[in-house]
């Protein structure tokens, strides 16, 4: 029997005992840890964080917030070609191993012995899952140890396919980009499976280095990492020889996508991420929900167009102002760029070899700004005798000095200046300059001062439609529809005059338009109203008072119906009561309201008579489409035999509700959705309502609203409005469908000019709206209701009109408003006042 060498006695004895060593240390790690792992099994309910999301009622989207980009995708969902290059590139062996790399640790341990640092950790993709779901990034042996233990507990628990998807939707890919259908849209604007070979490898080779080797950040060393990518693929023969080449050549196509937003609506994505805060906590920004606004897509980018072209053409009107250079003018010679010489010389062979300005400060500084919807930024490069070359940020372009005529100096809100002779009159090189996209091709334009607000409403339920709250959001975030508390001028008259008609006055109510000047100890001086024009017009009619926008008829009537009285009838239409002052000045509309609150009057007028409130969210879906919320606002019921009645002042609460920004959005709506109609209350009568509607399409037929006969339609009426020194224009006006008011004014209030007006001002923008917002909608007439007759009138005493009497008109009242005497026409050597006796009513359409 042979000895065994003691040596060898002793090396075995040795490594039995590390073995043995090492296994009674596991042990105890194993023991110490276990009690303290999680349960692996909610990895299957696992809630990844996702983005809030805000779209349209026709669901497309306006906005994502959120630190976070991600959009979950299934295993099933995720091409193949993908699942290899990820496998070939992170763990090759995971259908085969049972969560751990037993090689892949072992060389990490000699790796660690032999250097002193660890340079491959040997983690599967199981491994990363467990530190991605459980554990911190911190590089201790206990939190591998426990990554390990972690792994080998979750492939007891998940199939192979389960983890892989956890691991796709969790891991991060650079740029916000959580999850490889996020990176997709980030990097390439489209899908994951959407992309090629060379696209779903420099995905997959993402994860080692997301932010130092991703192809926006460092195009060359993703390069690198995608060709390691597909030389593994090829290697483990998961492609051809020539897929690889194709794809290893080809060049890199990524590009920053923001979060696309297909419907430009940020005031209304930024009133919806302040109520979710306001519910959902900080949570909002990553639990994903979805929430569905009543927005019309289609309404709301009319909405940003015709504002911003009436604020342009407003700006423009009153002469250009200089814009101040970009930057100190920096000598680029054809030696510092012979690509852009040889471009150049293409463009325009007569170019200078010297052109003043710096390409790259250019391009950083106009990359620096901010969507302006329909202008864009640009420098002037160099000026020309008969136009301008200026830079985008892709290279120079040609604008022709007819582009640019009509930029007459600025001098002040009245006057401008001479018609320029040549672009070196406009401006210089090196200027920022801004250019509007026109249906006539590109011109130069300016940033407005003057700022405006677009609130447009279904006047059946109060949804929101469309809403702009300036020109825009990112040079200033102020939401005038909703936060601008302005004077709304001759706008608020139609409420006046409904109070006068609900207390008896008819629009054959004759008014003398006379001077009036009232002394009151709280005023610093005499009021002495005037009518903008400065002149008087004698007695006249209600009717035609209103389609002039007579001012004294106006006060006279509140003083007559009293201004207590008066608003106590109107609050109910959805004003606040604490905004409406109690005296005269009511009447001039000197009580300061917001766009979205007089739009919210209006709907009363259009809808005939009932009270709603504007409300913007429609529904919210929890991140599986779950529905959590759905509104359930006040409608109107005209068949309701027992809707609720608002008519008098001993039931305000409901409307006297401030329209703040926070029930704007929830005081409509319940969280339950409740089953059944909820009648909006009626606070007009119907037949009040009726005169009162007709008297506001004579505005439109008649009046300050002619430009909206523009429309071509019978079914709209409206009201202009202007403040005090033209500081405020106005137009309100509606549909039986859309209601919709137009504000403009400066933040700062400050005159318009003397020519500005409602009527020139407020209304073009309103009327651009409506031609897109009511294109295909059918015309409504509003229907009269029971108990109003026409007859004919005088329309000097709006009395009954005498028999064959040529002049006489016909006008609404209602049946026991119809006036008793019957004007006598003057004859020859007649002294009598031109009164007489009753006429038969004469029940027909004034048209």
């Amino acid at each position: 029997m042979t000895k065994s060498h003691p040596l060898l006695r002793f090396l075995s004895w040795l490594v039995l005992s590390i073995v043995a060593g090492t296994g009674i240390v596991s042990l105890g790690i194993y023991l110490m840890l276990a009690p303290g792992l999680p349960d692996t099994a909610e990895l299957r309910d696992v809630e990844l964080q996702t983005p809030l999301r805000v779209f349209t009622a026709d669901g497309r989207l306006i906005s994502e917030f959120g630190e976070k980009r991600r959009t979950p995708i299934t295993y099933e969902e995720t091409p193949r070609q993908f699942i290899n290059a990820l496998l070939a590139s992170e763990d090759d062996s995971f259908f085969e191993h049972f969560g751990i790399d037993i090689k892949g640790l072992a060389r990490a341990v000699v790796e660690l012995i032999r250097t002193g640092r660890k340079k491959s950790g040997g983690s599967t993709i199981t491994m990363q899952v467990a530190k991605n779901y459980y554990l911190s990034s911190e590089k201790t042996f206990t939190r591998k140890f426990t990554e390990i233990l972690l792994a080998l507990k979750i492939e007891q628990s998940l199939s192979k396919e389960e983890i892989l998807e956890l691991y796709i939707n969790k891991i991060y890919l650079g740029k916000r980009a959580y999850g490889i259908e996020a990176a997709a849209q980030v990097y390439y604007g489209q899908s994951i499976r959407e992309l090629n070979l060379a696209q779903l490898a420099m995905i997959a080779g993402l994860p080692q280095a997301p932010s130092a080797a991703n192809p926006i950040n460092s195009p060359d060393r993703a390069i690198d990492r995608r060709n390691y990518v597909l030389a593994r693929m090829r290697t483990l023969d998961m492609i051809t020889e020539e897929e690889f080449e194709e794809a290893a050549s080809a060049p890199v196509t990524a590009r920053y996508h923001g979060a696309v937003s297909e419907v430009n609506a940020p005031y209304v994505a930024e009133m919806v991420r302040r109520d979710m805060i306001d519910r959902y906590g900080d949570g909002a920004y990553t639990d994903g929900y979805n929430v569905y606004t009543t927005l019309s897509s289609v309404r709301q980018e009319a909405a940003n167009r015709a504002l911003q072209s009436g604020l342009l053409k407003y700006d423009q009107d009153h002469g250009y102002r200089k814009p101040k250079p970009s930057s100190k003018p920096v000598t680029l010679t054809v030696s510092d760029s012979p690509l852009l010489a040889e471009w150049l010389n293409k463009a325009d062979p007569a170019y200078d070899t010297d052109w003043p300005a710096s390409y790259e400060q250019w391009h950083k500084q106009l990359n620096a700004l901010d969507d302006m919807g329909l202008i864009s930024p640009a420098v002037v490069s160099r000026v020309r005798e008969d136009g301008i070359w200026y830079f985008t940020g892709n290279g120079e372009h040609w604008l022709p000095f007819a582009a640019m005529t009509w930029a007459k100096p600025y001098i002040n809100v009245n006057v401008i200046g001479a018609e320029p002779q040549s672009p070196a009159d406009v401006v210089s090189a090196g200027d920022r300059i801004w250019l509007e996209d026109t249906p006539d091709g590109l011109r130069l334009a300016q940033l407005p001062e003057v700022e405006g607000a677009l609130v447009s409403l279904r006047p059946d339920d109060g949804a929101v439609q469309a809403l702009v709250g300036g020109f825009a959001y990112a040079g200033n975030q102020f939401n005038r529809a909703i936060q601008a508390d302005r004077q709304p001028g001759s706008s608020f008259k139609p409420f006046i005059y409904s109070s006068a008609l609900a207390n008896g006055f008819t629009p054959a109510s004759i008014i003398n338009d006379a001077p009036v000047v009232f002394e009151d100890s709280s005023l610093e001086n005499t009021w002495r109203p005037e009518n903008h024009n400065g002149k008087f017009n004698g007695p006249t009619r209600l009717r035609r008072a209103l389609y002039r926008s007579q001012n004294l008829v106006s006060i006279r009537i509140l003083k007559q119906v009293g201004p207590h009285k008066a608003v106590d009838y109107i609050v109910p239409f959805g004003f606040p009561r604490h905004k409406l002052n109690t005296d005269l000045s009511l009447a001039l509309g000197a009580s300061a309201v917001t766009p979205m609150e007089l739009a919210t009057g209006y709907c009363v007028l259009a809808n005939g008579g009932y009270a709603v409130n504007p409300y913007l969210i429609s529904r919210i879906e929890d991140d599986e489409h779950q529905l959590l919320f759905e509104a359930n606002p006040a409608v109107v019921c005209r068949d309701c035999e027992n809707a609720p009645q608002q008519e008098s002042a001993d039931n305000l609460s409901q409307a006297e509700q401030q329209l703040t920004e926070e029930n704007l959005l929830t005081d409509a709506s319940t969280p339950d959705g409740a089953a059944g109609i909820n009648a909006a209350p009626r606070v007009m009568d119907k037949r009040v309502h009726f005169l009162m509607v007709s008297m506001l399409r004579d505005v439109v037929r008649l009046g300050t609203g002619q430009r909206a006969l523009a429309l071509k339609r019978r079914d709209i009426a409206g009201k202009t409005g202007t403040t005090n020194d033209q500081k405020d224009a106005w137009f309100s006006g509606f549909s039986p469908d859309l209601v919709t008011t137009v504000w403009v004014g400066f933040d700062q209030p400050v005159t318009l000019g003397r020519w500005a007006y409602g009527s020139n001002t407020a209304l073009p923008i309103w009327v651009d709206y409506m031609e897109t917002a009511l294109k295909d909608v059918p015309e409504r007439p509003f229907e009269q209701p029971e108990g109003i007759v026409s007859v004919r009138i005088d329309p000097e005493t709006g009395l009954l009109a005498a028999p064959g009497q040529e002049d006489a008109m016909f006008e609404y009242f209602r049946e026991e408003n119809v006036p008793k005497q019957t004007v006598k026409v003057p004859v020859a050597g007649d002294s009598s006042n031109g009164f007489g006796g009753e006429e038969d009513v004469i029940p027909e359409q004034l048209f």
